[in-house]
């Protein structure tokens, strides 16, 4: 798995693409599991192009065979030109025609070195984004600044923190978030504590539970456990467990 910035030119609309490759031996599986951000994916695959949602649960993919993918985590400014309601993409993907992307994304990933491969896909998926997504509106670009202060402030711990940080009302920031993301700001705040939790459960095993509950703003490692099975659909020390026999990503790149 490789993660790769941005360029200049898409910088409003991507937070960096990525680009797994594998190759698993004839008769084998490996099943990766994903705690994905809450945003959308533009996907290239050597079959497909699809738009994936956001998601409120673990995923998983089962990978046999030798492949790859090239996708670009959306920035809410992209998402009105693929999908007026994101809300309808929760948990599911959809495929998108274009076909121009998927020849030019599958020629450049033909490329025997990898790092030159990688390179030519993103300019080319880079490309076809600069040339097909409008200019910022002012309130796309407070769509972005919106994730923005959700995903990295690890302070904003309500809807009305988030709303401060963002200089607009509660109910603005309901309306941007279900515009742009297709989650309310509470789902996104606690996809974002939850991704943490989970980073730290996957990096650092020798942290207690409870230390990590405590650390990012849960009641108790009760709550912290509750909110792994009731999103995720198992418990932390079972994530953990799970990580040691196989890496869980933390989302795509």
């Amino acid at each position: 798995m490789r993660r790769v910035p941005a360029p200049p030119e898409v910088a409003e609309f991507v937070r960096w693409f990525w680009i797994p490759e594998w190759d698993i031996a004839p008769g084998r599986a490996s099943r990766q599991y994903l705690v994905s951000y809450p945003a959308c994916n533009l996907v290239v695959q050597p079959a497909q192009v699809t738009l994936a949602g956001p998601t409120t649960r673990v995923s998983y993919r089962d990978l046999t065979g030798r492949g790859w993918a090239v996708g670009a985590l959306l920035r809410p400014a992209a998402v009105p030109t693929f999908t007026p309601d994101p809300g309808r993409l929760r948990d599911r993907e959809v495929i998108v025609e274009a076909p121009d992307l998927h020849a030019e994304v599958v020629a450049a990933m033909a490329t025997e070195d990898p790092e030159q491969r990688h390179a030519a896909a993103v300019k080319a998926f880079t490309a076809w984004l600069a040339g097909r997504l409008p200019p910022p509106t002012d309130r796309d670009r407070l769509a972005n600044r919106m994730a923005e202060i959700i995903d990295a402030d690890s302070d904003v711990q309500s809807v009305a923190d988030a709303a401060d940080r963002l200089g607009v009302s509660p109910r603005t920031l309901q309306r941007l978030a279900v515009q742009y993301v297709g989650l309310t700001p509470a789902e996104m705040i606690r996809r974002r504590r939850l991704q943490e939790a989970a980073q730290r459960v996957r990096t650092d095993p020798t942290a207690s539970l409870a230390e990590i509950a405590a650390e990012l703003g849960y009641a108790d490692q009760a709550h912290l456990t509750h909110e792994f099975r009731q999103r995720l659909g198992f418990t932390p020390a079972t994530y953990r467990g799970k990580v040691r026999a196989t890496p869980f990503p933390t989302g795509p790149g």
